[in-house]
């Protein structure tokens, strides 16, 4: 029986063999470090673009400067839609142009109607599928934004705003 007294320790293979204690702390450690220096990181940058405060306290914020704006109003447009089933709709549309001064209206008002002629061949190829969802306004205030700043070139529109969009 002395014989058959074997240490486990030496059956196992060396595949077998689980990490020593010193390694497991090392492990733990290195982990440890990692999770702290990833948010000691994240707190630097995250507090790096915290407002300052002022002599009295208060939180200075960075104060942007306003760029003027000034709003043109077109025409009301009504422009009958491209129908499938032979049935007529209508669209019925008032829109605004955001622009930077006072100058840029006076510039684009000669060119008025090269802009209503690009609205009416542009709008009378739309469907109402065309029109459906916020994603077809957006991509119809894109587009109209796109034909206007090609018919007043070298003025530039900033946006195009929609004050009424009715499909009859």
């Amino acid at each position: 029986m002395a014989n058959e007294a074997v240490n486990s320790d030496d059956m196992m293979d060396d595949g077998d063999r689980r990490p020593s204690g010193k390694k497991k702390l090392i492990l733990i450690g290195v982990a440890a470090l990692l999770v702290l220096g990833g948010g000691g990181a994240g707190a630097y940058f995250y507090f790096q673009n915290a407002p300052q405060a002022s002599a009295d306290g208060n939180p200075q914020e960075a104060i942007a400067p306003v760029e003027p704006v000034v709003f043109f109003a077109m025409p009301e447009i009504t422009v009958n839609l491209e129908s499938v089933a032979g049935r007529q709709q209508y669209l019925k549309l008032r829109a605004t142009l955001e622009l930077r001064n006072n100058e840029e209206i006076s510039a684009i008002q000669p060119f008025m109607p090269r802009v209503l002629d690009a609205f009416q061949v542009y709008l009378r190829e739309l469907r109402t599928t065309d029109l459906e969802g916020s994603a077809g306004i957006f991509r119809l205030k894109e587009e109209l934004q796109r034909r206007i700043n090609v018919a007043v070139y070298p003025v530039q529109i900033r946006k195009v705003l929609f004050e009424e969009i009715l499909i009859q």
